[in-house]
């Protein structure tokens, strides 16, 4: 699988354009779940639409960055993304998009980029509680067994995977990793966002509560809304050009290039 780094650039870094997009004119930032990586974003990079550019974002750890330490905590993890930003190019305007753990990094990454003085024009989280609402949680420190049944009751990771010991024995670190960023993560204090926030999730979704998805309203002065669809944690697979298309619509929003006006609150 080729995942192209950015031009010019000696090393792969954090941002993958894997399908280029020449004529953008916005671009959305793609970060995974906790355990995942660009390789995840790869269809929705080829579905976007001419004027749209996807970029994924590789964490430490895995794929062509898994000699790379994971950082040990969400502020490291967040240094090491923002060492690579911005992207190269002109400025064009950038949406974030995460799922799971990828929603709080996103956030993350949106507070560094709006306290530079150049936020992102939204913000798309997914199945994850807003920030302070993060669930305390003991898996990382739990046995490979107690691990490897948590990825089966969250779909992460496909079964015939699960079941393939020496695969699991090499990626089980890494994902005993994520888990411990996750789980650990609480938020600094810092000024608000002032970027629109749509929050996504699934009805069946047991990572997250309707009540822990309106916490995010907490996060931003400015929009928060909300858009709900039908399955679990990993809704996101069944629905995925829905999410292209609502990701793509808020680009050519940022972009000036529709007359879609960003969801307002109710």
């Amino acid at each position: 699988m080729l995942i192209d780094p950015l031009p010019g650039d000696r090393r792969a870094g954090a941002f993958r354009r894997i399908a280029s997009r020449p004529c953008a004119r916005a671009r959305v930032l793609l970060f995974p779940h906790g355990g995942g990586s660009a390789s995840y974003y790869r269809s929705w990079a080829r579905a976007a639409p001419w004027d749209i550019e996807f970029f994924a974002v590789q964490y430490p750890g895995r794929e062509d960055r898994y000699a790379e330490p994971v950082p040990d905590d969400m502020r490291r993890l967040t240094d090491v993304l923002a060492a690579d930003l911005p992207l190269d190019g002109p400025p064009i305007p950038t949406i974030l998009f995460g799922h799971s753990m990828g929603a709080v990094v996103a956030y993350e990454i949106a507070r560094r980029l709006t306290a530079a003085g150049d936020p992102p024009m939204g913000l798309a989280v997914s199945g994850h509680p807003a920030p302070a609402l993060t669930r305390r949680g003991r898996i990382h420190l739990g046995s490979d067994e107690e691990l490897i049944e948590e990825l089966r009751r969250t779909d992460a990771t496909r079964l015939d995977i699960l079941d393939n010991a020496p695969i699991v024995r090499t990626f089980l670190p890494m994902i005993r990793s994520d888990y411990r960023l996750s789980e650990t993560y609480r938020p600094s204090p810092g000024a608000r966002l002032r970027t629109p926030v749509t929050v996504l999730y699934g009805d069946r979704d047991p990572e997250i509560t309707p009540a822990e998805a309106q916490g995010w309203r907490e996060v931003t002065d400015g929009a928060c809304v909300f858009r709900t669809f039908e399955g679990g944690h990993f809704y996101l697979d069944e629905h995925r050009d829905a999410v292209i298309e609502l990701l793509t619509a808020y680009a050519r929003t940022a972009s000036g290039t529709s007359s879609v006006p960003w969801p307002s609150a109710p």
